[in-house]
């Protein structure tokens, strides 16, 4: 099992937009990709514009599917006018 966590940095004037795409996005996810077995948008308590995306894969194939899809390209490019930096990717190996 391979997790993410990706701290996502957003303008918090454009929360409502870059939250409208992931939304979209995650939908499209859970819905094509068996291999994903959680995709989950949090929204920090303490740091305003801070967003993590929680993800679990359960092998390296379905990562890389997950980075390949056309929905993931074309929500990237959507998201980047609402980002106010760059993204900190965390990569784990389950324990099991």
């Amino acid at each position: 099992m391979i997790g993410v966590v990706a701290k996502l940095f957003v303008q918090e004037a454009k929360a409502a937009e870059f939250e409208g795409v992931f939304l979209d996005l995650a939908a499209k996810v859970k819905a094509n990709e068996p291999g994903c077995i959680a995709y989950q948008l949090t929204k920090s308590r303490t740091e305003p514009g801070v967003y993590k995306v929680l993800e679990l894969y359960a092998n390296e194939d379905a990562l890389k599917h997950h980075g390949g899809t056309d929905y993931f390209k074309a929500a990237g490019a959507a998201m980047g006018p609402t980002m106010a930096g760059r993204p900190e990717i965390e990569y784990l190996d389950g324990v099991e």
